[in-house]
């Protein structure tokens, strides 16, 4: 399989007493090793539910959903759910410690990861000492340390104000490409999406369908980082095609 996901004919269906709301319909997608992709819909229209589907917190009514075979996936969410009595360093370990993962050398993974992102003084520190772009590094980290190949991310910037956003966004996306990760990104942000994606899924309103992939190729001064692929001279372009996209609901 070439492609680290493959999404066929997924449909999914929330059943209540008062009777069944149909989310998903037959949505198509694959996703390459090492791909940047995003995905943007009108609120409500089941982006957080597609990623709990992929990562089998929920069950498909149809469809199937194939991961390449001993691939894992990590999901990072829309807070980042720090523990407040736990320090950096124990935040980050929480994951090798409930799978059981022996603590051989992971003092020093943690350490290096730390040093590397731009937290290695702040090991020690509460959540409450951070700052918010702070938070989600060691959010990011701590997803990191179960070594997933698949990074799931809900929205993970919507709590943090614009200017922060707009560097964390950066922090997020130099990571996943130092460490060379798959990554799927919801956002409601269009701007986000094209800063940050090598492709946009577009889905249309409730019950979700793809209704159009986009591939973005921005020309940017030097290496490409978010917030300088917002000054590209295609940005605008992109921007006005989705938002078409999103409000035409013939």
């Amino acid at each position: 399989m070439d492609h680290l996901l493959e999404i066929k004919n997924l449909s999914y269906a929330y059943h209540t007493l008062q009777g069944e709301t149909l989310v998903l319909d037959h949505v198509n997608f694959s996703i390459r090793p090492g791909e940047f992709v995003a995905i943007v819909g009108p609120s409500g229209c089941g982006k957080s539910t597609l990623l709990s589907l992929i990562c089998n917190l929920l069950q498909p009514d149809e469809g199937e959903i194939l991961l390449q075979k001993n691939k894992k996936t990590g999901y990072m969410l829309q807070k980042d759910h720090l523990l407040e009595w736990r320090t950096t360093m124990k935040n980050i370990a929480i994951g090798p410690e409930i799978n059981h993962q022996s603590s051989k050398n992971l003092t020093g993974k943690i350490d290096s990861l730390l040093h590397k992102y731009q937290l290695d003084g702040f090991r020690n520190a509460k959540p409450g000492q951070l700052s918010g772009g702070m938070r989600q590094r060691a959010a990011l980290i701590r997803t990191l340390m179960l070594e997933p190949d698949l990074l799931l991310l809900d929205e993970p910037f919507s709590a943090l104000d614009y200017q922060t956003r707009l560097s964390v966004s950066d922090d997020v996306w130099n990571i996943l490409k130092t460490e060379n990760k798959t990554a799927l990104l919801i956002t409601h942000d269009i701007s986000e999406a094209i800063s940050m994606a090598d492709r946009i899924i577009i889905l249309s309103s409730r019950p979700a369908t793809v209704k159009k992939e986009l591939s973005v190729n921005l020309t940017c001064p030097g290496k490409r980082t978010p917030f300088l692929a917002r000054s590209s001279p295609e940005f605008k372009d992109y921007f006005n095609l989705v938002w078409k996209e999103l409000n035409n609901h013939e």
